[in-house]
């Protein structure tokens, strides 16, 4: 089975403009986690894909392999879409650029669901985690997803789920981290499907793909992801760094 691992790096962040390209330990941020992943041996090759000339001849320079979209893309997994089928693979794993400190153990919990999959059944998976801290539960920012009883995901949303009527305080709530692994045709087809009316109502991509008929497996992780967003997740990356 071959693995590649994707990384869409887009350079106009809404939040934090420019901030691939921003220092982390002496190096640009997106140029970081490439490295990062490479590191963890896991994948036959690892590419970004990026909408920016600065990124894409950075990439180059340092003898990185990227890509360039020739189209303007909603989402990540838009941008890495784009030349899915052009590139031979079964698996493709989805790695957000602003993500320098990615588990490797998660991303080998993942690839390792595909290939214990004989039967085929898995079309794309992720990763959830228990929510501990009570704020968030409540947050839009932060993505509930309730699965059924062989972790297959039911549904994302923003809004509390699944609602705790009983309050004992005894029911377990999942917050989703954005890691996607994807067999490569959901990856196509996903691509070539429009937007669905779940997905516009919550602003969540990965809704597009249970509307699809799509079945996403869950892995339950301790990885509480660390992507730099702000300011003041970059001043304390560089303090990890």
């Amino acid at each position: 089975m071959k693995v590649i691992a994707m990384i869409p790096a887009r350079f106009d962040s809404e939040r934090l403009p420019g901030k691939l390209m921003m220092d982390l330990g002496g190096e640009p941020l997106i140029l970081r986690t490439y490295k990062n992943v490479l590191k963890s041996k896991l994948f036959d090759k690892v590419y970004v894909v990026t909408d920016s000339k600065l990124i894409y001849d950075c990439l180059k320079e340092s003898e990185a392999l990227v890509l360039m979209s020739v189209r303007k893309h909603i989402s990540g997994s838009d941008r890495i879409a784009e030349f899915s089928s052009k590139i031979s693979t079964d698996i493709i794993v989805n790695i957000q650029g602003d993500e320098p400190f990615i588990d490797f153990n998660s991303l080998s919990k993942l690839i390792n669901l595909f290939k214990k999959d004989v039967n085929s059944e898995i079309d794309l998976a992720s990763l959830m985690q228990k929510i501990s801290i009570d704020d968030d539960i409540a947050n839009p920012n932060v993505v509930k997803v309730i699965v059924d009883s062989n972790n297959f995901a039911i549904y994302f949303s923003r809004s509390p789920i699944p609602y705790d009527r009983t309050e004992d305080n005894k029911t377990l709530f999942f917050k989703h981290i954005g890691v996607y692994a994807f067999r490569k045709k959901s990856l196509i087809d996903f691509y070539n499907s429009k937007p669905t009316p779940l997905e516009k109502s919550e602003k969540l991509e990965q809704l597009r793909y249970l509307e699809n008929g799509k079945k996403i497996m869950m892995v339950e992780t301790n990885y509480n992801g660390f992507g730099i967003d702000t300011m003041d997740d970059l001043i304390n990356a560089r303090k990890i760094i």
